[in-house]
């Protein structure tokens, strides 16, 4: 139960979800660190030292049975977090005691422990991004013909389609998928490396055989799923390899909150919006409210996420020669929620793509509303054809339209311009196809057509590798 008088992360409890949280918990954590002491013995032994069976076996007998009370005893006592866990491991398991950590520097456990865990939430990470991108690609295809107000400085621009702007977006979070699957594929291993890198205590313990040194660093990184290790090492695996995990999380955080902006301001225009549930509350005194609260999350999860990639960045900075240690208690709360913020982050995302709700009429009145402004390139393109002079055209249309833009600015009414237009003479030659010169489906180009083959082209190829892994619902709580 949680103990409400002491404070808890809000991405434990509120946010994220209990795998990933489980990723970077405690248990999660220790019982990786015997892992890799098991996994070292078992190379050592195999390579020759005097390693007995019987204490690989009690090693193996207690992997996940850890002892929090006692590990914390030894803590306050000798102030080391990884000496505590060797002797209490080293309580249930008196066999292996002496060789528990055999030749190890506590990176050993740490830092290989910790790229162990930044995969296993890489790999959470990667098929709910494509998850969201999927059902962010249904959206696009089912509203794909739907003309809409293009917008650039937030001003009216020229027409696109709902489902069209829905693939910028998809664009953006192909990137991101992208990167977190070359993150996923070049994560290394730190291996067997020793107190500065040299691997000097594991060449004494093989009695100068380079080979068998490098035989173990080998073992142990197979043991645990990775084809490669990082050649070279101070104590530590470089803490660029945190920036660059944090980069990448934080870029794909700067995407989602321009699209979870984009959704905001469309639901402001009541074009679109997320899903509101039957009983939910908008606001305690504004009964009618339908805030974006999902939208507002995703904006507010990105920018804390955004801004720990220039800690890392910073961390990875001052680390003298072959360590410091002051990057420990800055990894601890940084990683961890970093990869909680995400994990929170694509939960809503999913959750939102997934039942986002369109307003046709809405977008349809407010593109009759701006289209006779952008059909006057149209006009002038017909009046041309009909014999008229294409800078005269240009200024009749200009005075019209700078009337009709009074009406709707100074006056509050309607845009009356196709009115105007209709009711000089010198259009005559032209009323006739006004209709066909206002049908918005021709002001969209090939917006339609781009949804397609962008879909099939590169979305469907970049979520084939992940279609076994779709996400079906998510944990989003509140």
């Amino acid at each position: 139960m949680t103990d409400r008088t002491r404070y808890s992360s809000p991405l434990v409890q509120r946010y994220a979800s209990a795998k990933m949280a489980h990723v970077f918990s405690d248990q999660n954590k220790f019982r990786t660190w015997r892992r890799l002491w098991l996994a070292l013995a078992e190379a050592e032994q195999s390579l020759g030292l005097p390693i007995s069976d019987e204490q690989l076996d009690e090693l193996r007998a207690h992997l996940d049975d850890i002892d929090f009370e006692a590990a914390a005893r030894y803590e306050r006592q000798l102030r080391h977090d990884v000496m505590a866990h060797v002797h209490a491991l080293g309580d249930v398991a008196p066999l292996a005691r002496p060789i528990i950590h055999l030749g190890a520097t506590s990176c050993y456990v740490t830092d290989n422990s910790e790229l162990i865990l930044l995969r296993q939430g890489l790999r959470l990470l990667a098929p709910k991004l494509a998850s969201a991108i999927s059902r962010l690609t249904t959206f696009a295809e089912t509203w794909a013909n739907q003309p809409t107000l293009g917008f650039t400085h937030y001003q009216p621009a020229q027409l696109t389609t709902v489902g069209k702007r829905a693939t910028l977006w998809i664009q953006e979070l192909l990137i991101d998928l992208e990167n977190l699957s070359r993150l996923l594929e070049g994560l290394r291993f730190r291996g067997v490396k020793g107190t500065t890198g040299t691997q000097a205590s594991y060449l004494t313990l093989f009695d100068g055989d380079h080979d068998k040194v490098r035989s173990l660093d080998e073992k142990v990184a197979e043991a645990f799923g990775f084809s490669s290790r990082y050649a070279v090492t101070g104590q530590t695996y470089p803490r660029k390899v945190d920036h660059e995990i944090m980069m990448v999380l934080g870029s794909f955080a700067g995407t989602a909150h321009k699209i979870a902006t984009d959704i905001r301001l469309l639901a402001n225009l009541k074009e679109l919006e997320e899903p509101f549930g039957e009983k939910q509350i908008g606001s305690s005194a504004m009964a009618y409210k339908r805030n974006p609260m999902r939208s507002e999350r995703t904006c507010a999860l990105a920018r804390f996420l955004m801004n720990l990639s220039a800690n890392t960045l910073q961390t990875a900075a001052v680390q003298w020669m072959e360590r410091t240690l002051d990057d420990s208690a800055n990894r601890r709360l940084v990683l961890g929620q970093g990869f909680m913020a995400a994990d929170a982050i694509l939960e809503t995302l999913i959750n939102i793509f997934g039942g986002m709700v369109v307003y046709p009429a809405v977008i349809e009145r407010r593109v009759r509303s701006e289209l006779p402004f952008m059909a006057t390139e149209n006009m002038i393109m017909a009046m041309v054809k009909a014999g008229a002079d294409r800078q005269e055209v240009h200024e009749s249309i200009r005075v019209h339209s700078q009337e009709a833009a009074r009406q709707v600015k100074q006056l509050g009414r309607d845009n009356d311009l196709i009115a105007r237009i209709k009711a000089d003479d010198y259009f005559a030659p032209i009323t006739e196809g006004f209709d066909a010169l206002l049908d918005p489906s021709t002001f969209v180009g090939r917006a339609p057509e781009q949804v397609a083959e962008f879909i099939a082209e590169e979305v469907r190829p970049a979520l084939a590798p992940w279609a076994a892994e779709l996400v079906e619902s998510t944990e989003l709580r509140v």
